[in-house]
């Protein structure tokens, strides 16, 4: 005869680091309360099952205005390496949401994340970053850390961080540098990211040459990229096997060489034979970015006298697909041309 016994393991669907999550509205407030508990067990599976909870955008909602911003922040300064590294990982689950962004940003998180640039703990620093940039992915994120000045410590962090966190520090100053490259150009960001273009891993080296590219948009930049004679790498990266590579060595081109100086730091370093090359790429995006290169280039003489014998290269660009292709050849083709 079968008998009733009482078994002494868990059911499968408990999981013993996770705390119990209370029924219905009172989910959320309980692990707020325990959040803020004295005991570190409670703490750290009040985080597991936070980190659960906000992969769904209506609990960071309810979590937003329930004020889990406040409690999440002293959490940061916690002891404890789990703690520290759950509760970078909430925020950077919430910041894949957009109400979870804007939370993050009214609360001001961004200032106390950054007291954990130097946490010994690797993962920490990668939950950081990753919050980092999908901040700064929000124009008012951008503006939120360039506000904090962050940019100079994130700028040095390319010289000691892992190669995994140099790539989201990079993504992250892609953004940044859109809203302001004033305090990456204080912080010596041209000679560090100079240094990135040479780097085995084609995401760090894709990601080095974007940020030049933006750091070549304000005329201070572009004097700073001649000066540390950046030029004649971006015209050795044209012939990069990367599409995106190729795209921003060639716009970082084109925003160069608006300035003379630019100019003939591209003419010396055979900048016209490599562009020309790339009028007719696979990528509408590099043929775009060459055709408007050669367009400032064709502004000297030098370059309307090496671009006249291959005028019709440009002119078969007239019939490209792409509108915007086409228009950039058609203003090329009248530069190039053009007669005094």
């Amino acid at each position: 005869m079968a008998e009733a016994r009482i078994s002494a393991y868990l059911p499968p669907n408990i999981d013993p680091t996770k705390a119990p999550i209370a029924f219905g509205e009172r989910a959320l407030p309980k692990l707020n309360e325990e959040l803020k508990s004295s005991d570190l067990i409670t703490r750290q599976r009040s985080l597991m099952a936070l980190c659960d909870l906000v992969h769904d955008p209506e609990y960071v909602y309810q979590a937003v205005h329930l004020g889990f911003m406040e409690s999440l922040k002293t959490l940061l300064f916690d002891e404890d390496c789990t703690v520290r590294q759950k509760t970078t990982e909430v925020f950077h689950i919430m910041a894949g949401h957009n109400i979870g962004r804007e939370g993050i940003l009214r609360s001001d998180v961004v200032i106390t994340l950054s007291h954990l640039l130097n946490d010994p703990v690797d993962i920490v620093r990668r939950n950081l970053h990753q919050t980092f940039e999908m901040l700064s992915e929000l124009p008012a994120g951008a503006a939120a850390l360039v506000d904090a000045g962050l940019i100079p410590q994130l700028v040095s962090k390319l010289e000691s961080e892992h190669e995994e966190i140099q790539e989201l520090i990079l993504e992250t100053l892609h953004f940044c540098l859109q809203a302001d490259a004033t305090q990456a150009l204080n912080a010596g960001a041209v000679p560090i990211l100079k240094e990135k273009l040479s780097h085995p891993l084609v995401g760090i080296k894709r990601k080095a040459v974007c940020a030049l590219m933006e750091i070549c948009v304000p005329l201070e930049g572009k004097e700073s990229v001649c000066k540390a004679e950046v030029v004649p790498i971006f015209v050795q990266l044209l012939e990069d096997g990367d599409a995106e590579v190729r795209a921003s060595a060639a716009g970082a081109l084109m925003f160069t060489t608006i300035t003379t100086q630019g100019k003939y730091a591209a003419l010396r370093s055979g900048a016209i034979p490599k562009l020309l090359a790339l009028v007719k790429d696979s990528h509408s995006k590099v043929q775009l970015n060459c055709l408007k290169a050669l367009t400032t280039l064709s502004e000297t003489p030098e370059g309307r006298k090496i671009l006249l014998p291959d005028v019709n290269k440009i002119q078969e660009c007239l019939m490209d697909s792409s509108e915007a292709v086409r228009r950039a050849a058609s203003i090329a083709v009248k530069v190039i041309q053009w007669r005094p």
